[in-house]
C-alpha cells in the first residue's frame, strides 16, 4: 500500500512540473528580448512561429506545450548617414 502512495505522489509531482513547464509564447519572447537587451545585442528579430513551419534564423525557444518555436534573427544596422559638404 505505501508502494502504490508513493507511485501515486510521484506521478502528481510530475504532472504538476510538466504542467509547469508549458508556457505562453509571448512571456518567454519577452523574457528571451530581455536577456539580449542586457548582454547587449542589437539589432534582432524575435519570430513566434509554428515548430514545422521553416524559418531563417536560429531556435531559442520552443513555447505552448512545443507547438510553437520562437525565432532569432540579425537584422541588418542601418549605415550611419554622413553630412554632405556645404559648398
Amino acid at each position: 500500500m505505501k508502494t502504490l502512495a508513493t507511485i501515486g505522489a510521484l506521478l502528481f509531482v510530475a504532472a504538476a512540473a510538466n504542467a509547469q513547464g508549458i508556457k505562453p509564447c509571448e512571456e518567454l519572447k519577452t523574457e528571451i528580448a530581455a536577456k539580449l537587451d542586457a548582454k547587449g545585442v542589437k539589432p534582432y528579430t524575435l519570430e513566434i512561429v509554428a515548430k514545422d513551419k521553416d524559418s531563417d534564423g536560429k531556435v531559442v525557444g520552443t513555447c505552448e506545450g512545443g507547438s510553437k518555436k520562437i525565432v532569432y534573427s540579425k537584422t541588418a544596422t542601418a549605415a550611419p548617414e554622413t553630412e554632405k559638404p556645404k559648398s
